[in-house]
């Protein structure tokens, strides 16, 4: 019997332990493992309406097709399509620690292009997915 509980104990910590380390479903790592490590952050689109609306300066960064996005975007969004970013920082966002909530269509392009965003160096990167998931709304202009 006492083997048993030392047994169950034992994995018990083993189990605690590991779960330290897990990431949050949603790809992000909920904090940096130090100092120097840089993640993105992932939001809601509620989330992100209200950086939007807190009249805080950030860049709005859609990174869908042109196409895509003069088919309809959010007011203030800057189009670089995802295809686009490679690994020298885009002119467009000259700076590295500015705030940028990034956007696609369904959420997969917007997740790569934060992480291409955080290796490239950027500091505050942020992913609320895709429009499709927006329930605001998008312009054409």
């Amino acid at each position: 019997m006492k083997l048993l509980s030392t047994a169950l104990l034992l994995t018990l910590a083993v189990l605690g332990l590991s779960a330290c380390g897990a990431k949050n479903g949603s790809g992000a790592s909920s904090a940096p493992s130090s100092s120097t490590d840089a993640v993105y952050h992932a939001l809601t689109p509620e989330e992100a309406k209200a950086r939007l609306d807190s009249g805080d300066a950030l860049v709005l960064l859609d990174v869908r097709t042109q196409e895509e996005f003069d088919e309809g975007h959010i007011a203030g969004a800057i189009c670089l399509p995802n295809e686009t970013i490679g690994t020298d920082p885009p002119e467009v966002l000259p700076d590295k620690d500015a705030e940028i909530l990034v956007y696609c269509r369904s959420g997969r392009r917007s997740k790569e292009a934060a992480k291409k965003l955080v290796a490239m160096g950027y500091t505050q990167v942020y992913d609320f997915g895709g429009i499709l998931d927006w329930p605001y709304e998008t312009v054409t202009e």
